[in-house]
């Protein structure tokens, strides 16, 4: 085997829902009760909501729900000294990430504090000249240039143990305020809030960066409420009314698990995004949706009342975190985060609109960067990586940007199942020898299975610096470094990663029937949003469905398919599945792993399947083994009914196999697998070849010579069609003859 080849596995799909009586008994019950689908139902209950009660709850949300924030360690003394600062008039910088979140929690925190009068700024460093994290050289431009006494950092700062230490000896005191893992040992600031703290008795850890910074407001809220003789709840919902927008679009965009709180915050904040009178955010929404309508070919604008209608359809996680978070993103990769704080923060719709249309042209010069950085990318695994034996991708290049690599990790993490780490050295000074200038900064993705933390910390010595989440992490190192760092990794990630663990699993809630895919669930399954990570979009499997027509979309780019079962037939969309490259043919019977979907078009409304995955149907395995295996026997020498089995071949059968075949490669199509080159002669002649006959007209073709019939491997052929082929009749086929002299005959 080639070293180099690519390992292709197949998805494992795993159904969640295995049914048993009494969960169905009590499902139906909690449906009835409810009012629910009994699928809508069966999902909620596959997710460990068991009780009428419970189902009732994570559909209905209100801010009493929040947990205490006062639970977060270290809220108190963070609180004592911004108040502290607000009191004395002292200069407070904010220092954030130039992530979305980063971006949200800097927004956030600054509009809040500028309400209470604070003499405020922020600082985001530059992705590409500083790197993550606090700085030194940025503490002495804040010391220096700004006067400031305060640093409060937000997504950012549970490492900076030196730096803290820094800017104390500078005259600044700092708050951190972070969600990273953190070290053993943590900064010696006035405040460390983070839920990952050992001591953090918080009940939830999975907050976003913004999300702490929500729930430092929500306790600094709570005791102003409290001195003006108000309640807590009171606290708690002044800070959700006027910023659950920025913090649901920062944790949706860190892809946070929404569960438990981060559900109920990005509920409301969805909520207030719809009609936002951010100007700001309006006018980047408005960018990102259609502005036009097709009638008759012609782009027609849409109407106010249109717009205002698309964006209550359009505006839920999923447009967030692929339709606004990529464009505020794009401005901390290519240019500067501070333009994204910047239209998150105007006044005016022209400037608004102005600087949306700046982020969106900014991330389209970030989607042609990560691509040509994915294709070179590409090109180097396929030519160099040994996925036999290694486990961890690590690539590293001169002049890739360093804003690109984290999203091009990410693409090649995906597409190969396996855990991938970018390096760019772009800006470095280049030696014979390591210097301190000759400095490569990294971005990783891993899979389940590998913390790339973990394993982070197995190769520090390694490291000049890291730092990040279990599943995705950056980091700094030295040129030289590379090659024995990219050893380690892949010895640490060779003893936890087996071939059972480098499997893709893909889950789905239960399988439904024709029957059950219906527009009252589709409609049902949006009362599960908002969706994310740990409450992910329902899934579902359909089997035994036959695909009846095939449909480009998108100048190819996506696959439209008919399906039909059990009577039914509907409409399936592959997206990101070019039809040239589609492995499945018309007449094939396939279980489809799909979202349901409502798709409008022209004021009508229907079902669609989102296919994730497509599999040869179970029920056609089993009988393509069964045919196999019967063809080995004939094959063999066994004998066989031909008015039961259909075994022996006609020439008018070989005739229209030969017809087929020589249309096809005159198309440029010389090679099929088996169960394609019966589907497409069922589909030429329906319920006239089987398996078994296909099979031995094959072997005759080859025995007569009538066209060339290659098996490179079991099961797939390749043609050589003789465009003037010597004439010769079946009936010299010793294979044929062979085939009449085992056929029983009647009595």
């Amino acid at each position: 085997m080639d070293s180099n080849k690519r390992v292709i596995r197949e998805k494992i799909w795993n159904i969640r829902y295995r049914s048993n009586e009494e969960d169905r008994a009590r499902i139906d019950e909690i449906a009835a009760e409810l009012g629910l689908h009994p699928v809508s139902a069966k999902v909620l209950y596959n997710r460990g909501f068991h009780t009428s009660d419970e189902m009732v709850a994570f559909l209905r949300q209100s801010e009493e729900k929040m947990h205490d924030p006062f639970l977060l360690t270290d809220i108190v003394p963070a609180i004592d000294r911004i108040r502290k600062a607000l009191e004395s008039n002292e200069k407070i910088a904010i220092y954030g990430d130039y992530d979305v979140d980063g971006v949200t929690a800097v927004s956030l925190l600054y509009l809040y504090l500028k309400e209470h009068g604070a003499d405020v700024c922020y600082y985001i460093p530059s992705r590409c000249k500083e790197g993550y994290g606090v700085s030194a050289r940025a503490i002495d431009y804040l010391a220096d240039e700004e006067n400031v006494k305060l640093i409060i950092t937000v997504d950012t700062g549970i490492t900076a143990n030196e730096e803290v230490l820094y800017a104390y000896d500078r005259g600044i005191d700092m708050v951190i305020t972070d969600h990273h893992e953190c070290r053993p040992e943590l900064p010696q600031a006035c405040a460390v809030v983070n839920p990952h703290r050992p001591d953090c008795a918080y009940p939830f850890k999975e907050l976003a960066g913004v999300g702490v910074v929500f729930k430092l407001l929500c306790a600094y809220e709570i005791t102003e409420c409290q001195r003006a003789g108000l309640t807590p709840i009171d606290g708690v919902r002044r800070i959700c009314e006027k910023y659950a927008d920025l913090t649901a679009i920062g944790t949706i965009a860190d892809v946070m698990p929404i569960i438990d709180e981060n559900r109920l915050i990005v509920t409301l904040g969805l909520r207030m995004i719809t009609n936002t009178d951010r100007v700001g955010l309006s006018a980047l929404i408005d960018a990102s949706l259609p502005a036009t309508k097709n009638i008759g070919g012609m782009a027609i604008p849409l109407t106010p009342q249109e717009r205002a209608a698309q964006r209550r359809k359009r505006i839920n996680s999923g447009f967030i975190g692929f339709g606004i978070a990529p464009r505020i993103n794009a401005a901390g990769r290519i240019s500067t985060a501070t333009k994204a704080v910047e239209l998150l923060l105007s006044e005016t719709e022209d400037e608004a609109k102005r600087m949306a249309a700046e982020l969106c042209e900014i991330n389209l010069q970030r989607q042609i960067e990560e691509n040509r950085v994915a294709e070179q990318a590409y090109a180097m695994i396929d030519e160099h990586f040994d996925f036999e034996n290694d486990r961890v991708i690590i690539l590293d290049n001169d002049h890739w940007p360093q804003g690109i690599i984290g999203i091009v990790s990410s693409r090649i993490t995906e597409k190969y199942g396996l855990p991938s780490i970018l390096i760019s050295f772009d800006g470095s000074v280049r030696s014979v020898g390591p210097t301190p200038e000759d400095i490569g900064k990294g971005s990783g993705r891993s899979i389940k299975g590998l913390n790339l933390v973990e394993a982070l910390a197995h190769c520090e010595k390694e490291l000049v610096r890291f730092g990040g989440h279990e599943l995705a992490a950056g980091l700094s190192i030295e040129r030289g470094s590379i090659n024995y760092f990219t050893t380690l990794m892949n010895q640490y990630a060779r003893e936890r990663l087996n071939e059972e663990a480098l499997a893709v699993h893909l889950d789905a809630d239960c399988e439904l029937t024709t029957e059950e895919i219906s527009m009252e669930l589709a409609e049902q399954i949006n009362l599960l949003e908002p969706f994310g990570v740990a409450n992910p979009v329902p899934q579902f499997v359909l089997r035994d469905a036959t695909i009846t027509r095939i449909v480009p979309m998108g100048n190819g780019k996506h696959t439209k398919l008919i399906v039909s079962a059990d009577g039914v037939s509907m409409v399936a969309v592959c997206f990101g599945s070019p039809t040239a490259q589609f492995k499945f043919h018309v007449n094939e019977r396939v279980d489809i792993l799909f979202q349901l979907n409502i798709n409008e078009f022209q004021n009508e409304r229907t079902v669609q399947l989102f296919v994730q995955d497509i599999h040869v149907s179970e029920s056609y395995r089993l009988e393509e083994t069964r045919e196999s295996e019967r063809y080995e026997e004939i094959a063999a020498g066994a004998a066989f009914d031909d008015e039961v089995e259909h075994v022996i071949p006609t020439r008018e059968d070989c005739a229209l196999v030969y017809t087929v075949l020589r249309k096809e490669y005159r198309q440029g199509h010389s090679a099929y697998r088996e169960r394609a080159l019966l589907s497409l002669m069922q589909e030429n002649a329906p319920g006239r070849y089987n398996y078994v006959k296909l099979k031995f007209i094959l072997r005759i073709f080859q025995e007569l010579q009538i066209c060339g019939v290659m098996e490179p491997q079991k099961g797939y052929y390749i043609f050589d069609i003789y465009f003037t082929p010597t004439k010769t009749s079946i009936d010299k086929s010793s294979i044929l003859r062979k085939l009449k002299s085992q056929c029983r005959k009647k009595d």
